[in-house]
């Protein structure tokens, strides 16, 4: 079953609460999304970890109930 665009949006402003999140269904299947994260808690962290941390707050889903996810992170600079 395919994840909705709310839960995503939920599960990663759960880890990150002050995180700003553009997401989109590429497909419109709910199993291909495209994000961006924003989000203070990624300032002095390499992208690499960055991305994990999203993954993490996404708790095991993407390859699973999330097929694909295409993600940009950057550290919030306000």
């Amino acid at each position: 079953m395919p994840m909705n665009a709310d839960e995503i949006e939920r599960l990663i402003k759960d880890a990150l609460p002050d995180a700003r999140i553009e997401l989109k269904d590429l497909r419109g299947d709910g199993d291909h999304y495209q994000a961006h994260v924003v989000s203070s808690a990624f300032t002095g962290r390499t992208r690499v970890q960055q991305h994990q941390m999203v993954y993490a707050a996404l708790q095991g889903r993407v390859g699973g109930v999330l097929h694909a996810l295409a993600l940009t992170t950057s550290a919030q600079t306000e």
